[in-house]
């Protein structure tokens, strides 16, 4: 079982109504925030990952945006996620992830939501911090 901290992040900015340049009302990611966190108070989850907010994950247009991360594991980034219909995709999603030392999630594998709506995989960090990489 992995011991390291999990963090499932869902941008509050997606899908949200702005006026005057201010938001107006509660976004769609304040919804399905609102709706995995509720979700997960009953799952095996509640005690594995960390389900955050963040105000904006820059894929403004692919709302509702999520992401799952972990120190050692590759991150990813998926969007497009309706906020109906889509909760325990995530939450399915985020159980294989936990459940994988490295973090990988084959396509094959993965929830039908999560299968079309990625964005981004994020190698881990500390791959390549024993390579004899140079940067910049």
């Amino acid at each position: 079982m992995p011991n390291q901290k999990h963090t499932l992040f869902v941008c509050t900015t997606c899908g949200g109504k702005w006026q005057d340049g201010k938001r107006v009302g509660e976004s769609k990611g304040e919804q399905l925030l609102q709706q995995l966190q509720e979700l997960a108070q009953n799952s095996e989850l509640h005690n594995q990952f960390c389900i955050q907010g963040v105000e904006c994950m820059s894929a403004c247009s692919h709302s509702c945006v999520i992401a799952f991360t972990a120190e050692g594991k590759s991150t990813y980034l998926f969007g497009d996620l309706p906020v109906d219909g889509s909760t325990s995709a995530i939450l399915e999603g985020a159980n294989l992830y936990y459940a994988k030392a490295d973090g990988l999630l084959p396509w094959s594998e993965r929830p039908e939501a999560l299968k079309k709506g990625i964005l981004a995989k994020i190698p881990p960090l500390n791959k390549w911090a024993n390579l004899n990489v140079s940067c910049c």
